[in-house]
């Protein structure tokens, strides 16, 4: 049973999109097999794991992060690699990326490590699925749509080399949902501390992640924390994955405490 919070959630990513891509992205948060891996995998790293929010709410945000900073890198004038190539167009890439975000963690309902691998392997056939949907006898976009979508989720952790600004952009995507709900529920359950609870406790520390169109570079991301531990977050994880990202040349990072003057990274 779905959560208030991800029907919020899928409200307002379907609000935002149009034609092919609001296709697929109906066709994924109305397929109970997703649903069930979604649930599934925020299971294992919940309680099994005590780790952070892995689960369909994480997923249905990191698919918003991706789609609002596509459509400032559009109004921007960035193309994206399939319209730069001419593989394809903007709404392209798009649906890929989306397909991505929203598979990117089943994975973890087979264990953490190399769980995007476990992602791709559990996710290819509903990939499939998605692309037959939207392109219907185009095997060439299904094709293509394909192979991006695994590049996307193959890269979100930063540790397999990307090439395209499409996998760049959900890498970061992931990254960026860091607020302190994302961590809520392991705190609550967990009051020992042990080794790894860094991890927890930095993302708790988060209060408040915003994506705006820069100044300097297109993209401008501010980070607030109600304590300096969310700098780890900021330093290990999420600069750790910007710097891996082909989106990095397009983006200012701010972080900083409550009150104090924001440090720029970027």
């Amino acid at each position: 049973m779905k959560s208030p919070l991800e029907f919020t959630l899928e409200k307002k990513l379907l609000k935002q999109l149009t034609g092919r891509s609001s296709q697929a992205v109906l066709y994924m948060i109305e397929d109970p097999e997703i649903k069930y891996l979604q649930d599934y995998a925020n299971t294992v790293s919940i309680k099994r794991l005590n780790y952070n929010d892995h689960g369909p709410v994480h997923m249905k945000k990191v698919a918003i992060n991706a789609l609002k900073m596509a459509e400032i890198l559009k109004n921007r004038g960035i193309k994206f690699n399939l319209e730069a190539e001419e593989c394809g167009t903007y709404e392209d890439s798009l649906i890929s990326i989306l397909t991505a975000a929203l598979l990117h963690d089943i994975g973890m309902s087979v264990g953490r490590t190399d769980h995007e691998k476990s992602s791709i392997t559990l996710g290819v056939p509903i990939i499939d699925r998605v692309m037959l949907h939207v392109y219907g006898d185009d095997l060439e976009r299904r094709i293509i749509g394909r192979s991006l979508a695994v590049e996307c989720i193959s890269g979100h952790m930063g540790n397999s080399k990307i090439h395209s600004l499409e996998a760049g952009l959900l890498l970061i995507a992931d990254g960026l949902d860091m607020e302190k709900g994302r961590a809520r529920i392991p705190l609550m359950m967990e009051t020992e501390s042990k080794v790894g609870d860094i991890h927890k406790y930095s993302a708790s520390a988060i209060q408040k992640v915003i994506i705006a169109e820069g100044e300097d570079n297109p993209l401008n991301i501010q980070v607030t924390m109600s304590e300096s531990v969310g700098f780890y977050q900021i330093e290990e994880v999420l600069f750790s994955k910007i710097n891996s990202s082909p989106l990095k040349p397009y983006i200012e990072l701010y972080a900083g405490v409550i009150g104090e003057k924001p440090k720029r990274y970027l």
